[in-house]
């Protein structure tokens, strides 16, 4: 039994988390507008998915959702890389200080963050829109970055790249040749997880997005519900998610188990 019964325990928590999910897959395959409602195998949701047409609104959500996240997570990428590199190369006191500093708005409840920045831009008078969910996104998303990139550098030798430095190397050229290879694990996985956390987000896309009509797929899902109901084209989507981030996770963990071979 003592056997057993973990086995049990996590059998029934991967149900509990993946049947939801393989029921929208399941019933992405039918035209019924009602979940659970099987009506017959059919790809209508598919094709009307990608025709647009009526629901031009959900492609338009879903666009802007990669755009903002790309972007967001790609910038992120960069601030973060450079801000744990800088971090590393502090005093400890002041790294210390510097490392709870940037753990702040990762602890810090959304709504507070959304707030914040709501504030910041109506008194700096920036309009809200395109501009001002990147900015968020990229403002919350940073600090991930670094807790992905700053372990690097931790197992890092330094002394490869001060040995780079005593052989004539120029700072740039041995941070793009000795540290951006050791750092580059670190910095794709800090990229996943900032475009994640970005697609993910919507309390501070609530707050940033403005009234000028830029929707995301958050603030799509969002209004649709309080409408009454979820377009069935929704499912689809979803479907189309959960099986994209899958084949990722499976190649990116497929490349790791080779090169520790």
């Amino acid at each position: 039994m003592r056997k057993q019964l973990p086995k049990i325990y996590i059998a029934l928590l991967l149900i509990m988390l993946y049947s939801p999910i393989l029921i929208i897959i399941v019933f992405s395959f039918t035209e019924a507008k009602v979940l659970g409602n099987w009506t017959g195998f059919s790809f209508k949701l598919y094709t009307s998915l990608f025709q647009g047409g009526v629901h031009h609104s959900l492609t338009s959500a879903l666009w802007n959702t990669l755009i903002i996240g790309l972007i967001a997570a790609f910038v992120s990428m960069i601030l973060g890389t450079v801000a744990a590199i800088g971090i590393y190369n502090l005093k400890t006191r002041t790294r210390s200080a510097v490392q709870l500093v940037n753990n702040i708005p990762i602890l810090n409840p959304d709504i507070i963050t959304a707030i914040s920045l709501f504030l910041l831009f109506v008194s700096l008078g920036i309009t809200q829109g395109y501009t001002t969910v990147i900015l968020a996104h990229i403002t919350f998303c940073t600090p991930y970055v670094v807790l992905s990139v700053y372990p690097r550098l931790q197992r890092m030798n330094e002394n490869l790249y001060e040995a780079a430095l005593d052989l004539g190397a120029t700072p740039f050229y041995a941070l793009r040749k000795i540290l951006l290879p050791e750092l580059k694990p670190g910095m794709i996985s800090g990229f996943i997880l900032a475009f994640t956390l970005s697609i993910d987000d919507f309390v501070v896309t609530l707050f940033t997005i403005g009234n000028e009509g830029l929707e995301t797929l958050s603030t799509y899902i969002y209004a649709d519900a309080r409408k009454g109901g979820l377009t069935p084209e929704l499912r689809p989507l979803s479907a189309i998610i959960f099986i994209t981030v899958l084949v990722l996770l499976l190649v990116i963990n497929q490349r790791t188990a080779k090169k520790r071979l």
